[in-house]
């Protein structure tokens, strides 16, 4: 009989701690620490099969370096984040909120693929094989190589995978799945893991393209990250607003294909629908408001304008509020503290507020100077020059870094109509000859002072 041993592990960070805490010492959530059960002969059963399902050691100039073979899914924005489209024997991983449009958008793939010759077979361990056909007649992805199964159990869904033969397999959520030999619940951190290995080893030593999808917890990270990352191929996150009409799709890690690649959809009555131009969608309606600059900024290997708005407003409170949900607010604390210290502007007592068009989030230097001047333009209630993009790094000292990729950013300002960019003089070093061949008007700017001076004439106050 297999000795069975208890452990405690977090539900959160997948940390195991000696015994039950009220706060986990590794990823700092209270109560999440649940006692769990497993047996110590798994150990080496687990090992075994792990190695069994991948191939001999070679030496590796003897390595085939054929490129994988790829298939489409359909969609053109999901193909770009995953590199290419699907390979064969690959385990994705796409996580999200729930009714961000996970699971509408898995089975929209699911038809394509299933209409171009290849089974697919749908696992769902939330929903009934009815709620499945009703969705799938909204967004019109019946198709005759698309098969459903309402299953939890992991044994039997390897059994059916291996009966059917599919080479599209999708397990709709992860945490609703458990391994009948594992006494913990559903979604655990034993049977997340066990559960993600067995999907693994079945998807590696049949090449079954395998997607599953997760949740996500009320910080917004993927639920047990340590126990899925590590072990999926790619891992997709949807991002978006229930109420709002579109959706990024961001990888984060991708063995196959670039990371930090996103892709763009709107959601329809028909379900999610490709955004292949994503810069129309993040412009204003109107041009030349107080406190709103254009930036381009480049997410993976896509360049795409974004309008960031900021508002600064005086407060008899203490301390005033910085407030973003697309910007890291640290990165607003530093420039405010530049535009006071440099440029002695008293605005270290204001409150405020910092959000990019359509909430999409931007993280990377080339957003300081952007970030700067619409938060300047705010607190001195001035317009700024008409028909401009600006990108640029900004140092402590109120100086404007160089940043990368300046020829992509460029090329979208142009292809977009605009007339002015405002960049770091290093960079116009770069590109200083498409001024020449365009009518775009580069302004290179070597401080924070130069780029306010010309960024908001005088000639324009309100």
């Amino acid at each position: 009989m297999a000795k069975k041993k208890i452990k405690f592990v977090c539900q959160e960070c997948g940390a195991e701690v000696f015994k039950k805490l009220g706060r986990c010492p590794s990823c700092g959530n209270w109560n999440t620490i649940v006692e769990e059960v497993e047996e110590e002969i798994k150990n080496t059963s687990h090992a075994h099969a792990l190695t069994t399902a991948f191939e001999s050691p070679k030496r590796i100039a003897e390595v085939d370096l054929t490129e994988l073979p790829r298939f489409a899914t359909g969609s053109g924005e999901l193909d770009r984040v995953l590199g290419g489209g699907l390979i064969p024997g690959s385990i994705i991983l796409i996580a999200g909120d729930p009714g961000v449009g996970k699971s509408s958008l898995t089975l929209a793939f699911c038809a394509y693929v299933a209409r171009n010759g290849k089974k697919v077979l749908y696992v769902t361990g939330e929903e009934s094989s009815r709620q499945i056909r009703m969705r799938a007649e909204r967004l019109n992805a019946l198709a005759d190589e698309l098969f459903i199964c309402a299953e939890n159990n992991l044994e039997r869904i390897i059994h059916h995978a291996e009966n059917l033969e599919p080479e599209l397999l999708i397990v709709d959520s992860i945490q609703t799945i458990y391994k009948s030999d594992i006494e913990s619940a559903p979604g655990s951190v034993s049977q997340v893991r066990e559960c993600s290995a067995g999907l693994m080893r079945f998807a590696k030593s049949h090449g079954v393209t395998t997607f599953v999808i997760g949740h996500v917890t009320k910080d917004g990270n993927l639920a047990g990250p340590r126990v899925l990352e590590h072990i999926v191929d790619t891992v997709l996150f949807f991002e978006g607003e229930r109420t709002a009409d579109f959706r990024v799709l961001r990888a984060i890690k991708n063995r196959f294909g670039a990371t930090s690649e996103i892709g763009l959809f709107e959601m329809r009555d028909s379900g999610l629908v490709d955004v292949p131009d994503a810069s129309k969608l993040f412009l204003p309606d109107k041009a030349e408001e107080i406190g709103s600059v254009i930036i381009p900024t480049v997410e993976g290997t896509r360049p795409l304008l974004v309008e960031i708005q900021a508002l600064v407003a005086p407060t008899p409170f203490m301390p005033p509020r910085r407030t973003s949900d697309s910007v890291d607010v640290k990165r607003i604390q530093l420039l405010l503290a530049v535009l006071e210290k440099r440029l002695h502007l008293s605005i270290g007592s204001c409150d405020v507020y910092v959000k990019t068009a359509g909430g999409i989030k931007i993280d990377e230097p080339a957003a300081d100077l952007p970030i700067a001047v619409s938060l300047a333009s705010s607190f001195a209630n001035r317009k700024l020059l008409a028909q401009c993009a600006m990108f640029g790094e900004v140092g402590l000292s109120g100086e404007i870094r160089a940043v990368s990729k300046a020829r992509q950013r460029i090329d979208e300002v142009v292809r977009m109509g605009f007339k002015n960019i405002i960049l770091p003089k290093k960079n116009f070093v770069e590109v200083s000859k498409i001024a020449s061949s365009t009518k775009i008007n580069l302004i290179p700017v070597e401080s924070l002072r130069d780029a306010l001076k010309f960024s908001m004439p005088r000639e324009t106050p309100v």
